[in-house]
């Protein structure tokens, strides 16, 4: 069977146009490219957002653990990844310009329409940040390119920066990732408020008197009729809704202590959410 082509040829950029990719805000934005658009190391991944609402992809674990902090964010109201650089005549008059090669298709020299990892609504602004690894930062071409993504958004008057793994928290990261999932819990609506308070009140007391996370949940399940698991997910979603939190710059361990617990006050009298 003959490889799929991934080409992007002048006639799938106006394809994607007419899609609606790169266009939208919200639960609404289509990025530019698909994980299934390019060719993956195994690392490209999808993950459904909390402040979007809508799937997610990503295509290196640099860029999904970034956009865990963007998520967890109560400063950030979008995130668009893989933002087209459109159209793609500006990007090439600058690389003209400014005397450097136009990242171009392989084995075809047409021009290729170049991307932004994330374009991020913060407030009523814009910033638009490209993530890449530190060790690629000495790499002459990959200084080319940004130096081109840099003055497209300069035109723009949109702050542009660079996200490497050296600015990424992994404790921080790690924590949002374990509790993300949970974020839309399905058990709520099947418990109803009344168990749902019930559970919540339960295991506040014993996570303050300083039982383990574990202990705590196994009790509430015992104690609540419910299948064992049940409440710590439910930890998870209270965490990711911050109806309560914990220091998460270290690591959530189960089998430990929740350090720094606390029910938020603004979110004293607010139930867990479904799905």
């Amino acid at each position: 069977m003959a490889k799929r082509k991934r080409q992007i040829t002048g006639a799938k950029i106006e394809k994607y146009i007419k899609e609606g990719r790169g266009q939208g805000i919200g639960k609404d934005y289509l990025p530019w490219l698909e994980i299934q658009d390019v060719p993956s190391d195994g690392r490209a991944t999808r993950g459904k957002g909390w402040t979007t609402n809508r799937r997610h992809d990503f295509m290196s674990d640099l860029e999904r653990d970034y956009f865990y902090i963007l998520d967890f964010s109560d400063e950030v109201t979008d995130i668009r990844e893989q933002y087209p650089l459109l159209p793609l005549e500006e990007t090439m008059i600058i690389a003209e310009e400014i005397g450097v090669k136009h990242p171009m298709i392989p084995h075809t020299g047409e021009p290729v329409v170049m991307t932004t990892d994330f374009l991020i609504t913060v407030g009523n602004k814009n910033v638009a940040r490209t993530v890449k690894p530190a060790a690629e930062l000495e790499d002459k071409r990959t200084i080319e390119k940004f130096e081109i993504e840099r003055r497209y958004w300069e035109s723009r008057h949109v702050d542009w920066g660079i996200i490497t793994d050296l600015d990424i928290p992994d404790y921080f990261v790690r924590n949002i990732e374990w509790v993300h999932k949970e974020f839309h819990n399905e058990d709520v609506p099947d418990l109803g408020p009344f168990v749902i308070n019930q559970l919540q009140s339960m295991l506040a007391k014993y996570l303050v008197e300083g039982d383990t996370i574990a202990r705590s949940c196994l009790v509430c399940d015992e104690q609540l009729g419910l299948e064992v698991g049940t409440s710590l997910a439910l930890f998870r979603h209270f965490i990711g809704r911050k109806i309560w939190s914990v220091n998460m710059n270290e690591r959530i361990v189960p089998t430990l202590k929740a350090k720094d617990f606390q029910i938020n006050e603004s979110f004293r009298s607010v139930q867990a959410k479904g799905g």
